[in-house]
């Protein structure tokens, strides 16, 4: 992912509407490109910022944003793991069935 694609990103992610697979190469990108973390935070500082002073909350929106992206990292690692215990499981049946196959016919 190119940082133009990154940027067009950047709404989207703070809207949390990225499906795994762009969240995953979105935060890779985020956390390589110093360019792009810096628009991350000056778009997330607009946007949470109003919000946040519209409605008279204290704030450090540099922790919030931080948090955000832990939390975005955590979910492509429970994705991940949900994946691959996906695959454990159909090899696991995918194997059921050729021995049950086998022992059908060999009776």
């Amino acid at each position: 992912m190119n940082c133009k694609e990154t940027e067009k990103m950047i709404p989207v992610f703070l809207q949390d509407d990225l499906n795994n697979r762009e969240l995953e190469q979105f935060i890779e990108h985020i956390k390589g490109c110093p360019e792009c973390t810096e628009e991350l935070s000056i778009q997330f500082l607009v946007s949470e910022g109003l919000e946040r002073l519209e409605a008279g909350n204290n704030f450090n929106l540099q922790n919030a944003l931080d948090s955000r992206i832990k939390a975005s990292e955590y979910e492509i690692k429970v994705h991940r793991g949900l994946k691959y215990t996906l695959i454990c499981f159909e090899a696991a049946v995918a194997a059921a069935i050729v021995i049950a196959a086998v022992v059908v016919f060999k009776f």
